[in-house]
């Protein structure tokens, strides 16, 4: 019998949408223009469908009043507000290609953005924390010359703006035209803008919903940002393909606001990455947030431990949670864990592969497929992978290949039953003497060292091997931190030879990226310096 490869696709007797979304939210509004679309807790605003299409419809206008035309390039540098999703839906109706910019952005980043992606008007808070984003709009917008209009939420420009338009008929638009620019946080050089259709994201919103079973009863809480596809795609866009209704908790993340919002809105669905599950659960007070209409919910963003899955499960009443995994080249999600999943299922691995989806597990050097099993590079194909990096053909090329597949950078393993464990990434994997490690599987080993709160393990060079196992913790206590010894004897017995950390650094912080991924990199490069 040969041995089972590690492909898979993902069969359906749900067809894929044709639509392009502003198609698919007529065909909602006409079916519930009463249900509640959209409610911002901060601000008390609230949309019924009906009322929600109607304000699209006008700031549609006003964009095509002021000279926007399809194709062209619209900017958006905000935190969560009811504004960004009208944006979003009123570039969609026009064909005009939303670009979102990440808030914690400052103006040599923004100015990149603007300059790269032609963007001719900009929707941007006026500020945030510590952002002065006018400011900086300011600065930049002399070395930007195709920005022609700036518009600030909640300001008297926006106003302006909407008293312009008139009602016009739209421009016949196809689900395959760009509708929107993602910049991925490249955490070397400057970042591409992975550029999404209609039939990307709209259909990854509404199969992401139906893996969890949206229906127009769903309210879906969203304290994660709506400038990236977890946001926006995931949650806006599967909201509004099954009639849900979308809540803003706040403009920024905040554990007490998000589970007031879900209180106080009876909420059904949560999202968040495994950080904003722990900072919920930790808040004190916790218990006494009723969260009894919760049901399920996603976490993505990295792996979830599972002593807090479990707590997820019992404690906020999740017990049809999902794992997503996925990229913003890929609109996002490939892989996602099914509602009757088992605890194992849910912590251990991404799940699996999504209806219409194709994924595989190769040899990164031949690029032939493994057997199930064995680690590899994750691949994957279908509606998902994006048009291309905007403007960048030659880094197009670089991932995705001739067959169409995108190479993701992250080292998985697929096992028999089909689903993913996601190993690390490739260019995080430490060769030690021809010898391959993976990180990942010694930084889950190094958690349950009684005196490590967390861990991240990178290669750093070595004269004789390449390189070496450098493991950077954060000790539970500071006090009291890890020594060497310590972590090698964990280690001696438990661990082959070669996986074991020969050097190790107790850290206060890791450095982050403005994604909130740890800049793995900046651990190398700074051991490398001798810091």
């Amino acid at each position: 019998m040969t041995e089972q490869l590690s492909y898979s696709h993902g069969t359906s007797g749900t067809p894929l949408l044709g639509d392009t979304i502003g198609a698919d939210l007529d065909r909602t509004v006409a079916a519930w223009p009463d249900r509640e679309a959209l409610v911002d807790v901060p601000s008390g605003r609230r949309w019924t469908y009906a009322q929600f299409a109607a304000d699209v419809d006008e700031l549609a206008y006003a964009l095509l009043a002021s000279g926007v035309a399809k194709g062209d390039r619209v900017g958006i540098w905000a935190i969560n507000c009811p504004e960004w999703v009208l944006v979003q839906y009123a570039t969609a109706r026009i064909g005009a290609v939303m670009v979102n910019i990440n808030p914690a952005y400052r103006t040599h980043e923004v100015e990149y953005v603007l300059q790269q992606a032609g963007i001719s008007l900009l929707f941007a808070s006026s500020r945030h924390k510590s952002s002065d984003y006018r400011a900086m709009v300011e600065e930049v917008r002399g070395r930007c010359p195709q920005l022609r209009e700036t518009v600030y939420i909640g300001d008297p420009s926006w106003d302006a703006l909407i008293a312009r338009g008139t009602p016009t008929a739209y421009e016949e638009l196809s689900c395959d035209d760009p509708v929107n620019i993602q910049y991925t946080s490249g955490t070397t050089g400057f970042p591409k803008g992975a550029t999404l259709s209609h039939h990307n994201i709209l259909n990854n919103g509404y199969f992401v919903g139906e893996m969890i079973a949206y229906t127009e009863q769903d309210r879906i809480c969203i304290p994660v940002p709506f400038y990236h596809c977890f946001g926006m795609v995931m949650g806006n866009l599967a909201a509004t393909s099954h009639g849900a209704c979308m809540v803003i908790p706040a403009p920024s993340f905040d554990p007490k606001a998000t589970l007031e919002a879900v209180q106080q809105e009876r909420c059904t669905s949560l999202y968040g990455v495994p950080t904003m599950f722990i900072a919920e659960l930790n808040l004190p007070g916790f218990a006494a947030y009723d969260l009894s209409s919760l049901r399920t919910g996603i976490m993505a963003g990295s792996p979830c431990p599972v002593e807090v899955m479990k707590r997820v499960v019992a404690e906020m009443h999740m017990a049809e949670v999902s794992i997503c995994y996925g990229m913003t080249e890929t609109s996002p999600v490939s892989l996602q864990t099914r509602r009757d999943d088992d605890l194992e299922h849910r912590t251990g691995t991404v799940g699996r592969v999504l209806p219409h989806v194709e994924v595989k597990v190769v040899d990164p050097a031949t690029g032939t497929t493994l057997p199930r099993g064995v680690a590899g590079e994750l691949c994957t194909r279908g509606y998902s992978v994006m048009l291309g990096y905007w403007d960048e053909p030659a880094k197009t090329a670089e991932s995705i290949d001739a067959g169409r597949w995108m190479h993701t950078g992250d080292l998985a393993m697929m096992r028999e039953d089909g689903y993913v464990e996601i190993v690390g990434r490739i260019k995080d994997m430490i060769i030690r003497g021809g010898e391959n490690i993976y990180p990942r599987e010694i930084e889950e080993f190094l958690y349950t060292h009684p005196k490590i709160a967390d861990v991240q393990v990178v290669g750093v060079p070595h004269e004789r091997y390449g390189e070496e196992v450098l493991a950077c913790v954060i000790p539970r206590d500071a006090t009291d931190p890890p020594t060497l010894q310590e972590v090698r004897a964990f280690c001696d017995g438990r661990l082959a030879h070669y996986k074991v950390p020969s050097r190790l650094q107790v850290l206060e912080s890791f450095p982050m990226t403005v994604s909130g991924k740890v800049r793995k990199i900046e651990l190398r490069e700074r051991a490398a310096r001798g810091e």
